[in-house]
């Protein structure tokens, strides 16, 4: 089944058989789910939302049927909620780098729909988190602790996603004050069209990202390890 772009029946599918020596493909398998979902619409808070809702009602699903006991379900959900912190911080990324073009054209943050993106950055985090409790809540038992002990784990670590956000938010309001003492941001110069058109800015930079992401991914794996030296003859 196939729901906000997400292949629900190939995650589970995953989950479900994984074993406990499996987390890594796990996580790399919801991360790239996650993140292809994500870059399929505009990336709106409202459509994060029901990605990461999806996809962790997919992955409960998954470790439900996994004959595993219950320490080894709690890793493979470690490994899951991780993938899904991958994917959002690729999010928080391409929200920075689309805001950061838009102050340099002459954008300021008091916009109303750059502050609205700003905001959205900033509550990622939480979105992430409140997908969590609504799979646990929605699991019952046995995963409900599973799931509460991950979640409970990832708020007090802090997540890669809340990281980034907080390292974006202060990055961009530092470049903002930065054009104010320029005297860059004393008009708008960023276009009405490119500001109401955000969201579908924002979706093309995180496919750019990803996109860059596997060429070099792809070049590293191409370029042949080098011979060790060999010693000079005497």
């Amino acid at each position: 089944m196939i729901k906000h772009g997400i292949d629900q029946d190939a995650l589970i599918g995953t989950l479900s058989a994984a074993t406990a020596q499996q987390g890594e493909a796990v996580r790399k398998a919801v991360s790239e789910a996650t993140l292809k979902a994500l870059q399929g619409r505009e990336l709106t808070l409202t459509h994060i939302k029901q990605v990461l809702n999806t996809v962790a009602q997919a992955a409960s699903t998954g470790v439900a049927g996994n004959p595993l006991g219950v320490v080894e379900l709690e890793a493979l959900l470690g490994k899951a909620v991780a993938g899904m912190d991958g994917a959002l911080e690729q999010a928080v990324q391409a929200n920075r780098r689309a805001l950061q073009q838009m102050l340099d054209q002459g954008a300021s943050l008091q916009e109303q729909q750059l502050k609205k993106a700003l905001a959205d950055t900033e509550k990622m985090e939480d979105a992430l988190f409140a997908s969590l409790r609504k799979a646990a809540e929605s699991a019952g038992a046995p995963l409900e602790g599973p799931w509460n002990a991950v979640q409970k784990s990832m708020q007090s670590q802090g997540s890669a996603t809340g990281t980034q956000a907080s390292a974006a938010v202060e990055q961009l309001m530092e470049s903002a004050r930065q054009n104010l003492r320029d005297g860059r941001a004393l008009g708008l110069r960023a276009s009405q069209a490119m500001l109401d058109s955000y969201a579908t800015l924002v979706s093309g930079v995180l496919i750019g990202m990803s996109e860059a992401l596997q060429r070099g991914s792809g070049k590293a794996a191409a370029q042949p390890k080098p011979e060790p030296a060999r010693p000079r003859k005497k």
